[in-house]
């Protein structure tokens, strides 16, 4: 599939929404701002605006790379992947006032005559680990794969994901669904609407979604204690050697 990338950087004001069914029904709503980046060129804003948004590398795959693109580039060659050089663009939240949390990352690779050969997504959970799955989605940007991450407390790794990636245009429309045994158990799903990576949209975005990323991962954990408290049992979590969430 030939496409040509999107333009970055971007903002998108997003509607994100978390749908859990099995073993009980619960819904969790909340908006959010995310970024579209060139992660070999992160933007940075007027200066005054930088602590509303930074891109580090340490925050992404092994955290001890150079840069982001370096990697990502190292993430694909463990896995025989080589672009050749070609554009990625990124979806991820950047840091606020030092803070930052990225459930979900997600990276999509083109090769130099424009061929997406892959995307990658790279999951972060509120335990300060972190794992990337690769994909290969089809014509319509769809892929499965295999869990092999805890994130939820309340689910234990196994079955599989079933995601809907395609590139982000003017609008951003992303589902992720776990499939297990017996069914679907849960649908995450992220809408957007692109917005130009001005520094007043940043600021609008920013004062009407204060603390973004803290607020992300705030609500993961208040609905958290809830489904705990309506006698959800947690499930044992494994030890995912990874680099964990810093701020500064």
């Amino acid at each position: 599939m030939v496409t040509t990338p999107a333009p970055a950087p971007a903002l998108y004001d997003c509607a994100i929404a978390h749908v859990r069914t099995a073993p009980m029904r619960y819904v969790l709503r909340h908006r959010t701002y995310m970024w579209l980046i060139d992660p070999d060129r992160p933007p940075e804003p007027p200066h005054l605006l930088r602590p509303l948004a930074r891109f580090e590398p340490r925050d992404h795959f092994t955290g001890d790379q150079s840069s982001i693109r370096a990697g990502l580039d190292a993430f694909l060659a463990g896995h025989g992947v080589d672009l050749d050089g070609g554009p990625v663009v990124m979806l991820a939240h950047a840091r606020v006032f030092g803070y930052v949390f990225n459930p979900l990352t997600l990276y999509w690779c083109h090769g130099p005559d424009g061929t997406v050969r892959c995307v990658v997504a790279e999951v972060h959970n509120t335990y300060g680990e972190r794992h990337s799955y690769l994909l290969s989605p089809d014509a319509s940007g769809t892929a499965e794969v295999g869990k092999e991450f805890y994130v939820s407390p309340f689910f234990p790794v196994d079955g599989h994901y079933r995601m809907r990636l395609p590139a982000p245009g003017e609008r951003l429309d992303l589902t992720v669904h776990l499939e297990r045994e017996g069914g679907r158990a849960f649908t995450a799903t992220v809408r957007g609407t692109r917005h130009e990576a001005r520094a007043r949209t940043l600021l609008r975005l920013a004062l009407r979604r204060p603390w973004s990323t803290l607020a992300v991962s705030v609500a993961i954990r208040l609905h958290g204690i809830r489904l705990y408290l309506r006698g959800l049992p947690v499930q044992p979590r494994p030890d995912h050697r990874q680099n964990p969430e810093k701020t500064t």
